[in-house]
């Protein structure tokens, strides 16, 4: 037969362990990458790899993608940008830019198939430039893994 000591120690234990897993899944949900939704630039980019490998074996590459055709509504003319930047500066409002997590999602993925296909970086890479932008993006990396003599074959810069 539990005490009421016993009992109170008990619900104590449940209600720590139901906090504590209800923690970790609201901090799983806010670290988690957004999804790439494939289907918002289906048809819509058009990309490009280039490889480039040193005479010591380092292998470098640029990864780009453009977005092919632009809406009438994506392009802001110059008076309008000036129009906007004067409601805003009445307003106080501050200009958020465009999210671009989206596009940014689909580079990304964009570069991670590409490399995979064509196994470029075996042993994966590291970033050292990386521009996004509205209709275009730029990645530059370097391979972790050397270039070896099928490597000089198939990728011949």
């Amino acid at each position: 037969m539990m005490t009421l000591k016993t009992t109170i120690s008990l619900a104590r234990h449940t209600m720590l362990c139901i906090s504590t897993i209800g923690f970790i899944f609201l901090l799983s949900g806010c670290s988690s990458k957004p999804e790439v939704n494939l289907e918002e630039f289906a048809g819509l980019v058009s990309d490009s790899f280039r490889t480039d490998i040193k005479s010591n074996g380092l292998k470098l590459f640029t990864y780009r993608a453009f977005l092919k055709t632009k809406t009438p509504q994506s392009t802001v003319l110059p008076h309008e940008e000036r129009s906007n930047s004067k409601k805003r500066a009445s307003s106080k409002k501050r200009y958020q830019g465009p999210d671009l997590s989206g596009w940014t999602a689909q580079i990304e993925h964009g570069l991670q198939q590409t490399i995979k296909m064509n196994g470029y970086c075996r042993d994966g890479y590291i970033e050292l430039y990386r521009s996004i932008q509205y209709d275009s993006g730029t990645i530059r990396g370097e391979c972790n893994d050397g270039a070896d003599e099928s490597d000089l074959s198939k990728f011949d810069s």
